[in-house]
């Protein structure tokens, strides 16, 4: 919506209308080639931004899935326009299958969410785990933040940037406390949220799977800065001939916080956490492209428990470098290598006077050749290698681990006649001795641009956590989990409508006997998601509803009889508004979710009303502010073992921010990657 604000400082306007010959085409991107002004057209098709320029040039029209319009005149008779916009053959390279899916970026046509959306999402206070709880199938566990999809552990929802594994994708935290995810939004040009039924691409995930893709290289220098009370950031890129460097610093502090807030917890070191990362990418040629991304993070915090003063520090490493290029004839290469390291070091971890130390390291091997064949086939295959080991010791216990996966896959889409289209792929994963088969597959039917019906079904595997495999004396490998998906979607040019009933069964789970884990746990996950964005009810509002229900089943861990995991809630509800005034964007947000059982007792049910308010200063500058949780209600996350009450830290959290541009880059594009 704050692409729709356009430069304030032009002297001349350009307008117009954008038409297929038959309805209006709304987000389309409409610019001035080689400049930064343009904007999206409405819901109505209409367009209307200034610029500076004068004399003749070229305005640049683009739709996904139509020809690109390119119109070549003087800047003074560009009002009034007229653009029809032809639509594009479709071939298989272009056909998307959403089930299951919910894609973000620039790059998406229906954006659900970009990465302003996430910073003005009610509660995320610009964390992408955070907003991604406002979609369905997603549960809200608020004593940790992290992703539970569909019925499955946090720890099911893989994340992978440009194609490659990240081993620890959240910041850390003391027990009982939210974290939040390592990466910025800015710093992606798509997102591709997965929720199930992935291709054979994506392994070591039993639930889901979040690929993100940095931008590309830039093609100007930028440079930008934002604060708020809990965050600090300072960016920037320098651009070369096709190339980019890119740097980024950050200090996350609840320090000022809580001398202005009182909170339940006695922390006697607040919490910080101080990251930096960097970026090269270069682009040899039209088809070659090279991209290498470096992260740090350190976080320390100190909170008085009992008797206890536990004092954790974590230093947190990840790095990749992958290379995209076109080797002829419909062929394209992907090699890539990250390595991801975790150092954890924690005093009075359980007790006066101890110690706990844990070390994580993971090295991904991965290459991929694809081939488009045809209009109507395209193959890609496949192999990849996680090499892994890990340490960790607490007082007396110590164990070493030192395994490595590796793995195969093959996919095929094919078009089988016009508007029907079959993916089917199988993957191979060899771990130690133990290899395992598994076949998935994808049935679309695209009857037209607005409706998709798709069938999936397939296995999907996933190592047990480090410490479960040190603790099964060598009798756990992998867990496999079987998902069938219908989903139905119908989207138009204001309203997106997608409805998934789905169903998951759990095998090879971890549970503990005669104090070995085995690999004899089960369970079972069924449910229905329904999601709703609509732009058309009033001129400049936007609204959404989310809804899950989720029945789930498990024996497993010390569990000793089948019973629904203590994070999982049957009903979970969201519904958001958001309305543009002038230079404003006004947001409300309602999050409600039914009680969890715990062998103590019930939770009450969650319920959060969350307002937030976004202003453009100007095309330079967006001040931001939210409320989460304005009427205060103490929500119960869970239980101790003591059968206490698990709540935030405050029941109450004020977010305020400012993002400010420095150089060419417009403050909603305050990217500096």
């Amino acid at each position: 919506m704050l692409l729709t604000v356009c430069n304030l400082t032009a002297q001349t306007t350009i307008s117009g209308i954008v038409t297929d010959g038959r309805e209006p085409l709304a987000s389309a991107n409409i610019f001035i080639l080689g400049t930064i002004d343009g904007c999206l057209s409405d819901s109505l098709g209409r367009f209307s931004f200034t610029t500076s320029q004068t004399g003749k040039a070229t305005l640049k029209a683009s739709f996904i899935g139509y020809e690109d319009y390119m119109l070549t005149t003087d800047i003074s008779l560009m009002h009034n326009l007229t653009i029809r916009m032809n639509e594009q053959a479709t071939t298989i390279n272009e056909v998307v299958v959403t089930a299951s899916t919910f894609s973000f970026g620039k790059s998406d046509n229906f954006k659900t969410m970009d990465a302003l959306d996430v910073v003005m999402a009610g509660n995320s206070c610009g964390d992408i785990v955070a907003a991604l709880q406002t979609l369905p199938g997603t549960q809200m566990v608020g004593e940790n933040g992290k992703l539970y999809v569909r019925g499955g552990e946090s720890d099911e929802c893989q994340t992978f940037v440009n194609g490659m594994h990240v081993l620890v994708p959240y910041s850390t935290n003391t027990e009982n406390t939210a974290v939040r995810g390592r990466f910025s939004p800015f710093l992606f040009k798509g997102i591709n949220f997965s929720l199930g039924g992935y291709s054979g691409e994506y392994g070591q995930a039993l639930s889901s799977v979040l690929p993100m893709e940095t931008t590309d290289a830039a093609t100007s220098d930028k440079f930008g800065v934002s604060a708020s009370l809990v965050d600090w950031n300072i960016g920037g890129t320098k651009a070369y001939k096709n190339s980019s460097l890119s740097f980024n610093a950050a200090l996350t502090s609840m320090g000022l916080y809580d001398q202005l807030f009182t909170q339940r917890q006695d922390f006697t070191r607040p919490y910080r956490k101080l990251s930096c990362e960097a970026q090269y990418k270069k682009e040899f040629n039209t088809s070659s492209v090279l991209k290498s991304y470096v992260g740090y993070d350190l976080t320390s915090v100190g909170q008085h428990i009992d008797e206890r003063n536990l004092l954790l520090k974590e230093h947190n490493i990840y790095a990749n470098v992958t290379h995209r290029a076109s080797i002829g004839r419909g062929y394209t290469l992907f090699t890539g290598i990250a390595n991801s390291s975790v150092f954890t070091d924690i005093d009075d971890a359980r007790m006066v006077g101890d110690h706990y130390h844990n070390f994580r390291n993971e090295v991904h091997l991965k290459a991929e050749v694809r081939k488009v064949c045809s209009d109507v086939l395209k193959l890609s295959a496949g192999v990849e290698d996680y090499i892994r080991n890990s340490t960790m010791s607490y007082d007396a216990y110590h164990y070493q681990l030192d395994y490595n996966i590796l793995a195969t896959h093959i996919d095929a889409q094919w078009r089988i006649i016009p508007r029907v289209f079959l993916n089917v792929s199988a993957r191979a994963e060899l771990m130690r001795s133990d290899c395992l088969l598994m076949p998935r597959v994808t049935l679309s039917y695209i009857p037209n641009k607005h409706l998709q019906f798709s069938l999936v079904g397939g296995r999907y595997s996933q190592t047990a956590a480090d410490d479960y495999l040190a603790l099964s004396q060598c009798a756990l490998g992998q867990s496999t989990a079987d998902h069938a998906i219908f989903s139905m979607q119908y989207k138009s040019d204001a309203t997106l409508l997608r409805i998934e009933p789905y169903w998951k069964k759990y095998h090879y789970l971890p549970l503990l006997e005669g104090g070995v884990y085995q690999p004899h746990g089960y369970g079972t996950s069924r449910g229905v998601d329904i999601f709703v964005e609509d732009h058309s009810l009033i001129k400049h509002l936007t609204t959404t509803f989310s809804y899950s229900f989720n029945d789930s089943e498990r024996l497993y861990l010390d569990y000793t009889e089948v019973r629904t995991p203590d994070y999982a809630s049957r009903h979970n509800l969201r519904l958001t508004a958001k309305y543009a005034i002038g230079k404003a964007i006004i947001g409300i947000a309602e999050s409600y979710a039914s009680g969890r059982h715990f062998p103590t007792g019930t939770t009450p049910h969650y319920n959060s009303v969350d307002v937030n308010l976004t202003y453009l200063l100007s095309p330079k500058v967006i001040v931001y502010t939210s409320l989460n949780n304005i009427f205060g209600r103490t929500n119960i996350f869970s239980y101790d073992t003591n059968g206490s009450p698990i709540t935030a830290s405050r029941d109450r959290f004020l977010y305020i921010g400012i993002f400010v541009s420095l150089k060419n880059n417009k403050a909603y594009d305050i990217s500096n990657f």
